[in-house]
């Protein structure tokens, strides 16, 4: 049982202090071979869900949008593409790198980019149009005060949409899904970034992350309204959303 002082990191219990640490370890380490490593987990299919995502938000001209846990840019190419000011966010400093990089390879200007703390953003009250976060939001170790930060920095009437992986509800599916994550993605982690415990971790705090219905529940508590799931793969992957009014 996780005590009230402790947070889950992947399946182990820890500090709310270790676990930020342990996570920013984590994703310093896999860096630079996070998006090869997502292709290869997924398929590829990480970039159609990426794409469908965006399609939701929506992003216009003039728009100014905070993609969080955005480091690597997937999400901010798109939606840069579509004439909204992106600012680009991320705890950790060597994913945004690879952004920086990333970004001056494909000739995209015009992005900010900005080192923060999901559960502690410097941006003033009511300041975005919207808020993105795809595959970040489970590894904040205070989801709560995240969901309540994303809140306060949007405008009345800002959008809220997040990208994260679930639990799928097709029969069968989570089965075969479960035994290649746990015995595959490891070995595939080793393999192309050599580095076998930070992708059995992040298969882990995929175990670990409340269920749809919940999570759905976390982000009215923040204050959301006309919240919304959009499940993918029978709930392998959802959009969630929500509105500030």
């Amino acid at each position: 049982m996780t005590s009230p002082d402790s947070v889950s990191f992947g399946y182990e219990d820890v500090t709310p202090e270790e676990k930020t640490a342990r996570v920013g370890a984590v994703f310093s380490s896999v860096a630079k071979k996070y998006d090869v490593m997502n292709d290869a987990m997924s398929v590829g299919m990480h970039r159609v869900w990426k794409d469908r995502f965006v399609a939701r938000v929506k992003p216009r001209e003039g728009e100014q949008i905070l993609d969080m846990a955005g480091g690597t840019g997937d999400i901010a190419f798109r939606m840069a593409r579509e004439g909204a000011a992106i600012t680009v966010s991320d705890i950790n400093q060597d994913m945004l790198d690879v952004g920086i990089e990333r970004a001056m390879e494909r000739g995209i200007d015009g992005l900010v980019w900005s080192r923060q703390n999901a559960e502690e953003l410097s941006f003033g009250d009511r300041f975005f149009d919207a808020y993105t976060i795809a595959f970040g939001i489970r590894n904040v170790t205070r989801i709560d005060q995240a969901l309540a930060e994303a809140h306060r920095v949007l405008k009345f009437g800002g959008r809220f949409f997040c990208l994260e992986f679930s639990t799928t509800q097709w029969p069968g599916f989570a089965e075969v899904y479960d035994a290649y994550s746990h015995k595959l993605v490891p070995k595939i982690g080793q393999a192309i970034a050599g580095d076998a415990e930070s992708y059995r971790y992040l298969i882990e705090s995929i175990r670990r992350f409340p269920k749809m219905g919940e999570f759905e529940g976390m982000i009215k508590a923040a204050g959301f309204r006309h919240t919304k799931v959009e499940p993918i793969l029978g709930g392998l992957v959802a959009i969630h959303s929500g509105w500030k009014v």
